[in-house]
């Protein structure tokens, strides 16, 4: 792990250098403050499986998939004023070797209806350029992190 100070160094060099010669990366990470940073589009994925697509800002202020939210949740808020519910998952990753049956996030879901299990929803577009693939996607009423 970097320390932040040359963490932030790095990162403005990378945008620096994507400006000046208008590079494309794949920049995968677990660190949200960072993509959101550095990204203009993200694809979350959950066991290997892409649940969500979307540009950077609308999916941070408006999550489609419930494992996307729990990511956004644990982002550290620098005003120790401002309160946001952490969502803590229960249970553990799955095996990708030996995933669950349906949707792979199910067991851990707190929105998990009986289909969840059953069967694996589809990456579908919801809203214009934002892709999810939950059986409750616009249906549910998820917390961003702006």
């Amino acid at each position: 792990a970097l320390d932040v100070s040359v963490q932030a160094q790095v990162l403005n060099l990378i945008e620096d250098l994507q400006e000046q010669f208008g590079l494309t990366y794949l920049f995968i990470a677990h660190n949200m403050s960072v993509i959101k940073h550095v990204c203009d589009h993200v694809a979350v994925m959950y066991v290997g499986r892409i649940v969500e697509v979307a540009e950077t800002k609308e999916l941070f202020a408006n999550p489609l998939h419930p494992y996307t939210e729990a990511l956004l949740s644990a982002i550290p808020k620098p005003d120790p004023r401002a309160k946001r519910s952490r969502i803590l998952l229960e249970g553990d990753v799955p095996n990708p070797a030996n995933p669950p049956s349906g949707c792979y996030f199910h067991p851990r879901c707190s929105y998990a209806k009986d289909i969840c299990a059953q069967e694996s929803p589809a990456l579908q577009e919801v809203q214009p350029g934002h892709l999810a693939a939950c059986h409750f996607a616009g249906e549910l009423q998820l917390v961003g992190a702006n």
